[in-house]
């Protein structure tokens, strides 16, 4: 089996061509002793450099990018998993962008009222080719939120699956994954918002989440 050449091909969404993704990657690549080692290199990179803030605009594509994600340094699991995708394919490392509806039992609680449900559809994670297999990883939640948020930090070796936080500090149940959307070689963006206006109605307003919003802020463990 080998992987897909769009797995290692610049994208719409996953621009791994771009001057400023090529140069983000080659420096969190240095020093990598292996392909595995690079990929884990750029894991890190993504997962902490990259903020984590759902409190975006969803109706407008730049919020599912892999460039702007990283020009503006902050965004949800969508583009940070592009990111991670695209650094992937920058250095030579198939690549492709997964995605799960997941329940979340530990967000803020204005994430939960805009989302509408407890359930976040079209969670996302990268999946790099190594060792003849795909590898998942999710680089959402970097490490500063995790500590402030109370969840441990998702770790990754580039050997087994890392796609999800099953528990917080206090062993508090945190996040599930209830269906499976499955792989793709490019951000599926209509089918992404054709969901969210469906099933999540208030994401797709303009600004939902009201002026002076701080997920970060707000981001406190439950007692």
């Amino acid at each position: 089996m080998t992987a897909d050449p769009a797995t290692l091909a610049p994208a719409r969404f996953i621009q791994s061509d771009d001057p400023n993704i090529v140069a983000f990657a080659n420096q969190a690549a240095s020093g990598g002793t292996d392909p595995r080692d690079v990929a884990v290199r750029l894991y890190y990179a993504v997962r902490d450099q990259v903020l984590y803030d759902p409190y975006v605009r969803f109706n407008v594509p730049e919020s599912y990018s892999a460039r702007d994600v990283l020009a503006k340094g902050s965004g949800f699991c969508v583009p940070k998993a592009a990111l991670l995708t695209a650094c992937a394919r920058a250095v030579g490392l198939p690549a492709r962008i997964g995605f799960a509806d997941v329940r979340n039992h530990l967000a803020t609680p204005k994430l939960l009222e805009v989302n509408g449900s407890d359930v976040l559809c079209w969670h996302a994670f990268s999946e790099i080719w190594l060792d003849g297999r795909w590898v998942k990883s999710t680089p959402a939640f970097n490490l500063t939120l995790c500590r402030k948020f109370g969840v441990h930090p998702l770790e990754w070796d580039g050997r087994a699956d890392s796609i999800f936080h099953p528990f917080d500090v206090q062993d508090r149940r945190h996040m599930e994954y209830v269906r499976e959307r499955g792989s793709f070689t490019d951000v599926p963006y209509e089918q992404i918002t054709t969901t969210y206006r469906d099933l999540n109605p208030r994401l797709m307003i303009d600004d939902p989440w009201g002026t002076g919003a701080d997920f970060s802020a707000e981001a406190v463990p439950e007692t």
